[in-house]
């Protein structure tokens, strides 16, 4: 199934979704980063992959940079869009183009810890467990359907640091397992709810 990736950064579950692409059915067309120097647009070069640089801070408002970002993904037509690490809020008119084939990464238990600065949010609160979830895509942000979750302990000498690295090793493995069910045809976003093997979670 024909994929494009959206990242901001360093790209590591970018890397993890190149390494087991042939295994979960997914045939990435394309990267596009909103910066330039972003280590990711190295990683999909150094696999032979499409690259595109597109900086938001040249755009006036959002809708004029989801517009450009639109007519770079389109190019490829692909069948699933995943947002690895892609730190932009996108508009309404951009989520509902490509609804129901827009998955996220997020790194908390969703609902809790929309936004940014996750780990440090569930150090202050004193969770006493974290993790990751991956999403459907929707105008709100981080707030549309769940698809699956992965959960870690937060241990009494947790760091910021240590904790990022604890669920960063439950994102490499979690994301790539949700997208096969997807190229798999197993799962789905029907009326805003998540559908797996024709079951409504």
């Amino acid at each position: 199934m024909k994929g494009v990736v959206l990242i901001s950064g360093s790209g590591s579950n970018l890397q993890s979704l190149i390494d087991n692409a042939e295994k979960i059915d997914l045939d990435i067309q394309a990267v596009i980063s909103n910066k330039e120097d972003a280590y990711g647009l190295k990683r999909a070069q150094s696999a032979n992959i499409s690259t595109h640089a597109i900086n938001h801070k040249n755009f006036d408002t959002r809708e004029k940079f989801d517009q450009s970002l639109s007519q770079i993904i389109d190019q490829y037509q692909p069948d699933i869009i995943i947002l690895a690490g892609f730190m932009r809020i996108l508009t309404s008119e951009f989520t509902q183009k490509y609804a129901g084939k827009m998955l996220n990464i997020h790194p908390s238990l969703l609902p809790k810890f929309q936004g940014l600065n996750t780990h440090q949010r569930a150090l202050d609160a004193g969770e006493c467990e974290h993790g990751v979830s991956v999403h459907f895509v929707t105008s709100e942000l981080d707030g549309g359907p769940v698809i699956a979750q992965a959960r870690v302990q937060v241990l009494a000498d947790d760091t910021v640091e240590s904790l990022a690295q604890r669920v960063l090793t439950e994102e490499h493995k979690l994301f790539p397992k949700v997208i096969h069910c997807f190229t798999q045809g197993r799962l789905s976003l029907n009326d805003n709810c998540v559908v797996v093997d024709d079951k409504c979670l």
